[in-house]
């Protein structure tokens, strides 16, 4: 299978050109698609949220000569090369990437989607809507009490969530955002539409303190736990139209 054709599959989710389009739309940066091409036909793909070493091991483990990941391989400009790093590795060891990150996070149903099914929510309020998918969302939820919502989020996610708030707190709205996606807009969005609790990752302490002091409780997923959940359940929907063998792998010192 050509490396192209294994994207033609992966943007049956999500074109790369959404990732474009976002970037434009709400003046961010990406660097999602082909980001190293060995040339080589493709015959095994190991998935993985990150290119890290671990995954590159998984992949030569199979003789697997390609690693498609959520995050970008390359993100910013590079000013030098060891070596020793995961993308000259795969370089050396004949080892393509696909990198699909924007366009996968704010597909119809992406990994923010997921992050809010795995929450409870079905139909959401978008902050960031683009192309029938956006980013960001609020949502209703069958939350009950904060304390047995929260155990619910745990066995979904992971026990290495934070949980912040009052434990008797009835939860029937959820605002969430996958992956490092707390700021004064999300902030914004989730007390204007009434949520009871916050959801995200990578937050500061000042952050949390500010929710707390309005009054919205929250959960404080790792940025792993957060787009892993959703990344392995848009390989799942993939994996069978991939005409190459493929795994999902899953770093558990992360999750």
């Amino acid at each position: 299978m050509k490396l192209t054709e294994v994207l033609c599959v992966l943007e049956r989710v999500a074109p790369v050109a959404l990732s474009d389009e976002f970037c434009r739309v709400y003046k961010l940066y990406d660097n999602s698609g082909i980001i190293i091409d060995c040339g080589a036909d493709i015959n095994g793909a190991v998935f993985s949220l990150d290119l890290s070493s671990k995954a590159i091991s998984r992949a030569e483990e199979l003789g697997y000569n390609l690693i498609i990941t959520h995050h970008p391989a390359i993100y910013g400009g590079i000013s030098r090369i060891n070596c020793g790093d995961p993308v000259a590795q795969c370089v050396k060891k004949g080892i393509s990437v696909i990198s699909m990150h924007l366009n996968f996070d704010a597909a119809p149903e992406g990994i923010d989607y997921h992050l809010m099914r795995g929450l409870g929510g079905e139909t959401a309020e978008l902050l960031a809507p683009i192309d029938g998918g956006g980013y960001g969302r609020a949502y209703t939820v069958k939350g009950g009490k904060f304390a047995e919502y929260a155990e619910r989020v745990k066995k979904t996610f992971g026990g290495r969530a934070l949980f912040y708030g009052d434990g008797e707190k009835i939860i029937n709205k959820v605002a969430s955002f996958c992956g490092a996606g707390c700021d004064d807009k999300a902030i914004a969005f989730a007390l204007s539409s009434g949520a009871d609790a916050f959801v995200s990752s990578d937050m500061k302490h000042h952050e949390i303190a500010g929710l707390i002091e309005k009054g919205l409780n929250v959960i404080h997923l790792t940025h792993y736990a957060s787009e892993n959940y959703g990344f392995n359940k848009i390989y799942s929907r993939l994996a069978d139209s991939l005409k190459i063998p493929s795994i999902y792998f899953t770093d558990e010192t992360l999750g």
